[in-house]
């Protein structure tokens, strides 16, 4: 998911003035959307738009493994609807050279698991993922794939999904398009639910008003069991691309006449579907073991389209107390009171800190536009404030709470054979904290760590739990195998009101882990950079000249992680380990031109009365190695 380039051309000199002109209204011509016609010719005609122009038409935007994902607006390098069309087309060309085993099935499984357990009791099967799977997900020579497609409330995002649908069932693609804006892990559940080959989500998720994006799942027969229903990886992400750039090279610039579209013929799934997810997320409540509901809870959908289906979650779970803040409960593609649409950027809860504040609230549950994510705020009585918690807290809190479930959301799948039943293994991405690590462990459960995304946290053989920094979490994977916000938020509720049947909250069962565990504080700095290149650099610069030490501890361990290990897939990042257990990853971002580092560093806690010290010495060294790092890059003065 990248732009072809990633910021716009200092000017048109790559291609004089007129001939971008000339292209461009040779597109608009094409362009099946009067709105991007117009803004096109609009751009052609105006001299002083030349960098606007270049940058529309600086390369096709490039499918990746979390597909697309741009601003909308006229142009290949951007979102519209000729670049979904060819998208659509794309994908539904790959999931007709699957159904015909062209290449064969063992040819195009997915990779496999990003890494097998750390030791504990019981580990899964090695091999037991997607690597050696293929001929065993479905062994027939040819079917008719499935597909089901959604979309969240952005500007164009039911347009664009009703076009996909139509183009597959053009295609000879039995087809379902979710009757309205619905959260993303409708949709992934929706994959599993109907047995699908494919899933497409028209979201662009959390980012802001002006983008909107193209995220795709595969199920059914087209995968093994342990992928259905994850998002693409290799080699799957390149073959679709493959397959839309012969769509883009013919037959004409910006024509997509030769796409063939229904008019008609597919199916849209009735209310039970939606039912099926509200009723098995709420199902996940265990009202025998934790039966308190005296929770008061805030609520904000972020003016997504997760309030309905979050609100009805908890309430059928029997949280009845739920209090949405009222100017955000209802979809609005424009985000008109947050700067950014993203529980993480500073302000974006404020308004539902103030209602809590308001009614006298426990908690507060944020989820981002899609409801993929969750965002956990809780009011601190030290200084009598709502604060945030960070995404590696709620991470090891409801790994907390699964381990007092027994280790998983749900009952495990039927187990074949007479043998037991596997150990539930939790996963987190290496940029997560370590602490998720030694609660699993503690446990007798076996830990995996992966590469950054659901996309490989998913996949893991015999996931019971797995979470990312980010705000993602996946606490029932046979439901939804990706992160979901509102059966998360809903487990959050449960472990809350249960503590505060005893007079405690969430804030002291961190504390219990800090006690238990050192005291893990973590940090992430971004830093932007203009001209991708930049990047390049400053990893460059990492990797010839490694920081020598973090805070003061000599760096004990430095790992290149483009060199791949027995454990991981290579992957462009780089990894530095010091004796006192502080622990940097570097890696660019995969969506925007910026280099982000995540820093972890782990404070000893030898009682109850050095909790607040340790807190204190957690801070002061994640500054330092804030400093270090920045002096590590030539960025002192930043």
């Amino acid at each position: 998911m990248r732009h072809a380039h990633e910021t716009p051309n200092e000017s048109a000199t790559a291609l004089e003035l007129e001939a971008l002109a000339a292209a461009a209204r040779e597109w608009a011509g094409h362009d099946p959307d009067p709105a991007t016609a117009g803004a096109l010719q609009a751009l052609a005609a105006d001299p002083g738009a030349a960098d606007d122009l270049a940058d529309a038409f600086a390369g096709n935007l490039q499918f990746g493994t979390a597909g697309l994902r741009a601003a909308m607006g006229p142009g290949p390098n951007r979102m519209n609807r000729v670049v979904v069309r060819r998208a659509a087309a794309g994908v539904a060309a790959h999931l007709l050279d699957l159904a015909a085993g062209q290449p064969s099935s063992a040819q195009t499984h997915d990779a496999g698991p990003p890494s097998q357990p750390e030791p504990a009791e019981q580990q899964p099967a090695p091999g037991a993922g997607e690597g050696a799977d293929a001929a065993a997900a479905d062994a027939s020579p040819a079917y008719r794939p499935r597909a089901v497609v959604g979309f969240d409330a952005r500007h164009n995002s039911a347009d664009f999904a009703r076009e996909t649908a139509a183009i597959f069932t053009a295609a000879g693609i039995e087809t379902f398009l979710l009757p309205a804006p619905l959260p993303t892990p409708v949709l992934a559940y929706a994959v599993r639910a109907l047995e699908c080959e494919a899933g497409i989500m028209v979201t662009a998720s959390h980012n802001p008003a002006q983008d909107n994006g193209y995220k795709v799942y595969l199920g059914g027969r087209a995968v093994a069991p342990e992928a259905r229903g994850v998002q693409i990886v290799a080699p799957h992400d390149a073959q679709i691309a493959a397959r839309i750039e012969a769509v883009a090279n013919t037959p004409g610039f910006g024509d997509t006449s030769g796409i063939a579209m229904a008019q008609d013929g597919w199916s849209v799934p009735g209310p039970e579907l939606l039912d099926g997810y509200k009723e098995a997320v709420s199902s996940l409540a265990d009202a025998t073991s934790f039966p308190a509901r005296g929770l008061r809870i805030v609520h904000t959908s972020m003016h997504g389209v997760g309030n309905d289906t979050a609100l009805d979650v908890l309430r059928s779970a029997g949280f009845t107390d739920v209090h949405a803040v009222p100017q955000q409960a209802q979809p609005d593609p424009e985000f008109p009171t947050v700067a950014f649409p993203n529980p993480e950027e500073h302000g974006a809860m404020d308004m539902a800190f103030a209602l809590a504040q308001e009614v006298g609230a426990d908690i507060v549950l944020a989820n981002d536009p899609d409801a993929d994510r969750v965002a956990v705020g809780v009011l601190d009585p030290a200084d009598g404030q709502w604060h945030q918690l960070h995404g590696d807290q709620v991470g090891a809190l409801l790994g907390a709470h699964l381990v007092a479930r027994g280790g998983r959301a749900q009952l495990a799948a039927p187990q074949t054979g007479a043998g037991p039943a596997s150990s539930p293994v939790f996963a987190n991405s290496i940029v997560s904290s370590r602490l998720l690590a030694k609660i699993a462990h503690a446990a007798g459960y076996p830990h995996v760590r992966t590469l950054t995304g659901f996309k490989w946290i998913s996949r893991v053989p015999g996931l019971a739990y797995g979470y990312e920094e980010a705000l993602g979490y996946c606490v029932a994977p046979d439901l939804v195998r990706d992160k979901d916000g509102i059966s998360a938020a809903l487990l959050v509720a449960e472990m809350a009101a249960a503590l505060k049947t005893v007079d405690r909250s969430l804030l002291d069962v961190l504390d219990d882990l800090a006690l238990a565990h050192g005291l893990h504080a973590s940090t992430q700095v971004s830093i932007r950079v203009e001209d991708p290149a930049g990047i390049k650099a400053m990893m460059a610069g990492l990797r010839e000249q490694p920081p020598a030490a973090l805070n003061g501890s000599p760096v004990a361990e430095f790992t290149d992680l483009s060199e791949g290990s027995p454990d991981l897939p290579a992957t462009d990042g780089l990894a530095y380990l010091s004796e006192d257990g502080t622990r940097v990853i570097v890696r660019p971002s995969g969506t925007e031109p910026k280099l982000k580092c995540y820093l972890e560093v782990v404070v000893p806690v030898s009682g109850p009365e050095h909790l607040a010290g340790a807190q204190e010495e957690a801070q002061a060294a994640l500054a330092a190695v804030v400093h270090d790092m920045k002096a590590a890059l030539g960025l002192e003065d930043h």
